[in-house]
């Protein structure tokens, strides 16, 4: 009788609760009609990003180009930023474009979904002419940025054997083209719950290596610059957070690196290996899609356990 009874009790509440301002379901209903966060625009499962702009720079080689490939794949429409030589982002683009165009044949002619374009992240003018260009190629509203642009001496000094001059372009790229990237994008991003902006750490910001001084200098500011623009932003529905790697087969990890080095990294790491860029992208991913609206300001360290 008395579980009954209490059986009852507890029924009501949870009818009280679900109908009254503390509900989770009245909450939920509340903010995808709030005025301020419209209600983002619905797109099939397997297309999340469907409709939307995103600007990888980094995006020709290593983990950028498997973030560009990986965001056309879930439906974005992609503009990769590319310095030195252009083969690299010339190919990606034209496979990008194939693949879309074989997927959507009754379309004439084909809609291409990305381009390439030259742009050195340490230069304002020429990041601000890479939002420009993402503008003439997809029309006005930019929805994401991923700053995946980055560079570490394959010298590996030590702090006491680093020259101004090694200081300053890892800072010129790393640092400098992240913050004028992330500045454009909180100028020019689409306000209202779409908007999203990924920046690259390293988890090297938590092993601290030897020889890697001024390298995660530069990563622990963009760290630093994530979580204060992700509040800087607060109003607008743009999200801004950071992912952080471990050891990632790309050319920039093995440069400089013996093959006893590159054993001993994947020595160290849970998984055995080290990572492939195919297992970053999906991560980058995921946090430019309506499903991680409630991730802000977070630092995502993606290394399979290695720190």
């Amino acid at each position: 009788m008395m579980s009954c009874i209490l059986f009852i009790k507890a029924a009501r509440y949870m009818d009280a609760l679900l109908s009254s301002d503390f509900g989770p379901l009245t909450h939920t209903a509340k903010a995808q009609t709030n005025p301020a966060f419209p209600a983002a625009q619905m797109n099939p499962a397997h297309e999340p990003l469907a409709g939307r702009v995103a600007i990888v720079t980094g995006g020709s080689g290593g983990i950028g180009s498997a973030v560009a490939t990986h965001l056309a794949s879930l439906g974005a429409r992609v503009v990769v930023g590319y310095i030195g030589d252009s083969a690299p982002a010339d190919h990606l683009v034209a496979s990008l474009n194939s693949s879309s165009a074989a997927a959507d044949n009754h379309r004439e002619p084909p809609r291409a979904v990305a381009v390439a374009v030259a742009v050195d992240v340490s230069d304002p003018a020429q990041v601000a002419q890479l939002f420009d260009a993402a503008e003439a190629a997809f029309g006005p509203d930019l929805h994401v940025l991923v700053a995946a642009a980055g560079v570490q001496d394959a010298s590996y000094p030590r702090i006491a054997d680093t020259s101004p001059e090694q200081w300053d372009r890892a800072f010129g790229v790393n640092a400098r083209g992240t913050f004028l990237c992330c500045r454009e994008a909180a100028r020019r991003l689409a306000r209202g719950g779409a908007g999203r902006i990924v920046t690259f750490s390293s988890s090297n910001v938590a092993s601290l290596r030897p020889g890697y001084g001024a390298y995660v200098a530069t990563k622990a500011a963009v760290e630093a610059m994530t979580k204060v623009l992700a509040k800087e932003l607060g109003g607008t529905g743009i999200t801004a957070n950071a992912v952080a790697p471990g050891p990632v087969a790309t050319p920039m990890f093995y440069a400089g690196k013996s093959e006893e080095r590159v054993a001993a990294a994947a020595r160290e790491c849970p998984m055995g290996r080290v990572a492939d860029p195919a297992d970053v992208a999906p991560v980058v991913g995921f946090l430019c899609t309506d499903a991680a609206g409630w991730i802000n300001g977070q630092v995502i360290r993606v290394n399979g356990g290695y720190v």
